[in-house]
């Protein structure tokens, strides 16, 4: 693959570009009910978000005190994949300021990618949705390769299927895995305050956080030049 000298910005999904909470605890919901347990009210089960379905599932279970077998997990996994699936864009919309970040960063120059834990199909699926599909020259989700976050490869290859090089390339996510998944690929990292990490995100180690896509443009090209090699 020639890969090319434009920088890279990568984004998250869930929390990053999207919040994809509401249709996310929709679907939760409805396996609880399915399982004969109460419903989780939206902000509690906003901090349950993050770590992927089969999490989400475990901790709306545990939250009831209701344990599962790994078995019946993937069972309601399985459940929750297709309902999401038929209703990943309800309520899930973009945050604000995103569309006019990325069209200043295309204008700079940069690709655009993104590297999700959410499945590939669902990925591409919901940013079509929301309208910014074709912006992406590459959408990676957790099955997209043998890799996923945290491990560094699945960054790395998510530039490298975009055509860009990883030397050159910058992270924004919203959580320790994103800033973790960062750091081990030696990529600069920024996190978004407003998105789903349990903890600050001050606390996570980013080289930079923004509260607002109104502040990414700048800090993105601050961690480009930083990492520019001498």
């Amino acid at each position: 693959m020639i890969l090319s000298s434009s920088p890279t910005a990568v984004f998250d999904l869930d929390g990053t570009l999207a919040d994809t909470a509401p249709d996310l605890i929709a679907t939760l919901n409805v396996i609880l009910d399915g399982e004969g347990v109460p419903r989780l009210p939206a902000a509690q089960a906003r901090e349950l978000i993050g770590l992927g379905g089969r999490a989400l599932i475990v901790r709306g279970l545990e939250a009831a005190s209701r344990e599962v077998t790994p078995a019946r997990l993937e069972a309601l996994y399985r459940k929750f994949i297709v309902h999401y699936g038929e209703n990943l864009c309800v309520d899930t919309a973009l945050f604000p300021g995103v569309e006019t970040a990325l069209d200043q960063l295309d204008e700079a120059g940069f690709r655009l990618a993104v590297c999700t834990n959410k499945i590939e199909k669902h990925s591409v699926r919901l940013l079509e949705a929301l309208g910014i599909g074709k912006r992406f020259t590459a959408v990676c989700g957790r099955d997209s390769f043998a890799y996923c976050k945290p491990d560094p490869r699945h960054l790395t290859l998510t530039v490298e299927m975009a055509g860009g090089d990883p030397r050159h390339a910058v992270m924004i996510g919203d959580s320790r895995t994103d800033v973790a998944t960062a750091k081990a690929a030696e990529t600069p990292v920024i996190a978004v305050s407003f998105g789903y990490s349990e903890i600050s995100v001050q606390e996570l180690g980013a080289d930079r956080v923004v509260g607002h896509f109104d502040e990414l443009v700048a800090a993105v090209h601050d961690c480009i030049a930083v990492a520019e090699p001498a």
